[in-house]
């Protein structure tokens, strides 16, 4: 995991004992899935983010927000 990605989103306790790989969701990931949940939700005034061309879009829109949530934590 590394730090772009935010660390995990939902930390186990230290010490905690995982198998390899089961770390779970990035908090990048858990950003982006609520804003692409928003986005999904709240077409432009067009209706131009539903159907299949605009998914591509759409989740390239919510990375972006993921990584400008991730920055205002360092900011």
């Amino acid at each position: 995991m590394t730090e772009k990605n935010g660390w995990p989103a939902f930390p186990l306790p230290l010490g905690a004992e995982t198998a390899a790989g089961a770390e779970g969701m990035t908090l990048r990931d858990y950003f982006a899935a609520k804003a692409l949940a928003a986005l999904i939700n709240h077409p432009n005034k067009d209706g131009e983010n539903r159907g299949a061309k605009a998914v591509p879009i759409l989740a390239k829109f919510a990375y972006e927000y993921a990584d400008a949530m991730l920055a205002a934590r360092d900011a």
